[in-house]
């Protein structure tokens, strides 16, 4: 199934706009977790951190697998642990597929020719290793970065749309500095001064032109950040055929009110990420204890879907 069809299947399945973002931090793990992990690998702290990242992740996975579409692990929490954090991430993954959901690797990669093809097929697509081919991170789609321009990008999306996967390509993006690079006054040939994030948001939706999905929707979709409600209103007008990846919802700031612009009629066309709010919600709930983390995020996913229904009309 074409990438952006199977996600807006899985939304309105769920009735969920909501993408939960796998970003672990160790020393919120709870001591449980990390324990077990710890006594399965003694003589090993690195083992131990993916193997608790990984028994983290599962809970979590397995609270909110029948009330959202997508998740999205956040490689830097991975990486930072070595080969074990690569593995839980690789893992993550595949469980995360297993139990249904899309899968979007955060991983920001860019690079030009070769390279960028070897990175996009290490994510979306295959490598032949011995005769054998062999998919290393079975993601359903990955985020990417614009700067190189064009060359950049289409090793990605010629990799997508062979295997049937998606990108999310940085357009505005929700930190308080992107407006140093991204808000910049650019104007090409004549045409009317406008922000450089309006130049990307075109460029975006060109590239996806000619892989559109039955539902309307490309398989090359855009990081726009719940931060920045006017800059996302002009760029869902600039860029209908595009799905948008959410993020800065909750612990950035972002409301229901600033993520409406994101959304076309029906609430199609978008996916709300919320990480930290979620999966540490046992920090705040007044419910659930430390060891209850798993029911914590599922009572925080269900509030999320219930204040986001208002995005389906």
């Amino acid at each position: 199934m074409h990438f952006s069809d199977n996600l807006i299947k899985k939304i309105r399945a769920k009735k969920s706009v909501v993408c939960v973002g796998l970003d672990p931090r160790l020393e919120k793990i709870p001591a449980a977790v990390r324990n077990a992990a710890r006594a399965k690998f003694p003589e090993d702290a690195m083992a131990a951190a993916g193997e608790a990242i990984f028994l983290f992740n599962k809970g979590i996975i397995d609270a909110v697998a029948d009330l959202v579409p997508a998740v999205k692990p956040q490689i830097a929490f991975y990486e930072m642990y070595g080969v074990a954090g690569m593995q839980a991430f690789a893992d993550t993954l595949k469980y995360a597929k297993s139990k249904g959901l899309v899968t979007i690797a955060d991983a920001k990669r860019n690079d030009i020719g070769s390279t960028a093809e070897a990175y996009a097929n290490a994510y979306l697509g295959s490598v032949s290793v011995f005769g054998e081919n062999v998919s290393p991170f079975e993601a359903d789609s990955i985020t990417v970065t614009p700067y190189l321009g064009w060359d950049g990008v289409k090793p990605f999306i010629d990799v997508a749309k062979k295997h049937g996967k998606g990108l999310f390509v940085l357009v505005k993006t929700s930190n308080k500095s992107s407006g140093d690079l991204q808000d910049l006054a650019v104007g090409v040939g004549g045409d009317k001064v406008h922000p450089l994030y309006e130049t990307v948001g075109h460029f975006v939706e060109s590239w996806g032109a000619d892989d559109v999905g039955e539902e309307g929707y490309s398989c090359v979709g855009a990081v726009v950040g719940a931060t920045y409600p006017q800059q996302a209103a002009k760029l869902r007008a600039l860029m209908p055929e595009t799905i948008f990846l959410v993020p800065g919802f909750g612990a950035q700031g972002g409301t229901v009110e600033d993520v409406l612009p994101c959304f076309n009629a029906g609430g199609m066309g978008a996916i709300v990420n919320s990480s930290r709010d979620v999966i540490f919600a046992y920090e705040s709930s007044k419910t659930f204890g430390e060891a209850e983390y798993a029911a914590a995020a599922r009572e925080k996913v269900l509030s999320m879907n219930e204040e986001l229904k208002v995005v389906f009309g």
